[in-house]
């Protein structure tokens, strides 16, 4: 079994805002595999289904982003897996919008959401996509910013970029890591 989580904040408040980039990842896979992702457990929504030959679980964590980890280390503990067994997707201000960065482990680079993830598992060893949102205008709030909406110049790069986070999850979950890796990282499709 696989988990794969997006974070995001829950609410129509923050629906479509950059900081809910790994929400629309995970929508995109439950479309494409229909997989319905609305059980109630865990301190999130779960949908549980088949990619690739892979039981998995998709998870979106209804903590709000900055306790994210608490849902996660839930879902792990439940089914009894490992952080190996656990693929994150979420915003990145470090990256345009349309860009990914795969990898299979790594520091919290700041962000919240991973931060907490990382203090409730003790340890960064687990698989994450990182979505592109674009980096924050000169003397913006950072929160602004996340929690705003994308431009209608963005909106068609950031569509393509949830649709490319789904196929390298479905990818990551298949045991294909490298080749996620090697079809996505870093361009802007």
């Amino acid at each position: 079994m696989f988990v794969i989580a997006g974070l995001g904040n829950p609410g129509l408040a923050y629906a479509g805002t950059r900081h809910n980039v790994g929400f629309g990842a995970i929508d995109e896979l439950a479309d494409s595999y229909r997989i319905g992702v609305d059980t109630k457990k865990h301190k999130g929504l779960i949908g549980k289904g088949n990619i690739g030959g892979q039981k998995v679980i998709l998870l979106k964590p209804q903590t709000y982003m900055n306790l994210s980890g608490e849902s996660i280390r839930e879902v792990l503990d439940y089914y009894k897996l490992t952080p190996e067994e656990l693929l994150v997707i979420y915003d990145d201000i470090n990256l345009d919008p349309g860009q990914l960065r795969i990898r299979e482990k790594g520091s919290a680079g700041g962000h919240n959401g991973m931060k907490n993830i990382i203090s409730h598992l003790g340890t960064d060893v687990f698989s994450r996509i990182r979505v592109g949102v674009g980096s924050k205008p000169p003397r913006m709030d950072l929160a602004d910013y996340v929690l705003g909406h994308f431009s209608a110049e963005e909106l068609p790069e950031v569509r393509e970029s949830l649709v490319h986070a789904a196929e390298a999850a479905a990818m990551i979950a298949a045991g294909d890591m490298a080749a996620a890796m090697n079809k996505f990282n870093g361009k802007k499709k």
